[in-house]
């Protein structure tokens, strides 16, 4: 790519030089067409630089989205090693040691729980493809929004921090809504699963899932280090993530936000990404 960038320049800096040399040789021979010369380099240059303009987007655009595309691969390859060295080394305890039955259980729940973050993963790379493809058609039913929520906010608790609840759920019971099961609950698991990475250690997530003016409404909020004003559209960008990639220390693929927008345009739905206070990001979805 930077090879091609300096052959860009090259040439267009070759351009100009020709345009210049021979202005000024058909000057020097013919005075009298020194007007005609003028006004046809200027329109020249103007169209030289606007198409130059057009050109040197088109390659930042097209480098950002190969170093986008490098990003998310790095990232899908580190959210693959993680769970399986997890269940690799959880599965060798077991195997080896001579260990209690409380003991077992709770390797073997925590086994299952990475492989629960595996299966979000793969869910997740395979719809944004069909979506990105318009091969998936979003078949919509209605059903029970209250529990899928009530159980996929269950599913992602965390118990590490003693007594304390990470996700600290408000969900009114009996709320039903038409629209794709499978694929908004991929919305509230990655909008949840958002929340938690970003909050600090055993911070509070709220979940609140509730009527507004006869309609669903779900919140989710964090303790997080929030979302500056210039990236609040941005993040629902495919492989978009908030911050520099270089000194980036939370995991991603870039996919959720991407996966959220689309499938809530599908549903005609309405989201909205606010600050919390005093620190922190608040996602708001509205079903019409």
């Amino acid at each position: 790519m930077k090879k091609s960038i300096v052959i860009f320049y090259f040439l267009l800096l070759y351009s100009l030089v020709q345009l210049i040399s021979w202005g000024t040789l058909v000057v020097r021979l013919e005075r009298q067409r020194m007007a005609m010369v003028m006004g046809e380099g200027s329109v020249f240059l103007f169209l030289l630089c606007v198409g130059a303009y057009f050109l040197h987007r088109a390659i930042k655009k097209e480098d950002k989205l190969r170093e986008q595309q490098q990003n998310f691969l790095l990232s899908v390859t580190h959210e693959l090693k993680s769970p399986l060295a997890a269940i690799k080394l959880s599965l060798q305890t077991i195997v080896k040691r001579d260990l209690d039955r409380a003991r077992q259980v709770s390797l073997l729940n925590n086994s299952l729980k990475d492989i629960e973050r595996l299966d979000d993963l793969v869910e997740n790379m395979l719809l944004a493809t069909k979506i990105e493809n318009r091969s998936y058609s979003f078949p919509k039913e209605e059903f029970d929004f209250s529990e899928l929520v009530t159980k996929i906010s269950d599913r992602l608790q965390i118990h590490s921090c003693g007594c304390e609840q990470v996700i600290n759920p408000s969900i009114k019971p009996g709320i039903k809504i038409l629209g794709d099961q499978f694929a908004l609950s991929s919305v509230v698991t990655n909008l949840i699963e958002n929340a938690v990475k970003y909050s600090g250690p055993c911070a509070e997530v709220g979940v609140e899932l509730t009527s507004k003016d006869g309609h669903p409404f779900l919140r989710v909020s964090d303790k997080g280090p929030g979302i500056p004003d210039t990236e609040k559209m941005l993040i629902f960008d495919k492989f978009y993530r908030v911050g520099d990639e270089n000194v980036r220390k939370s995991k991603g693929t870039g996919l959720g936000l991407f996966i959220v927008k689309e499938v809530l345009q599908s549903h005609e739905a309405d989201i909205s990404v606010r600050d919390n206070v005093p620190h922190g990001a608040i996602f708001e979805i509205t079903f019409n």
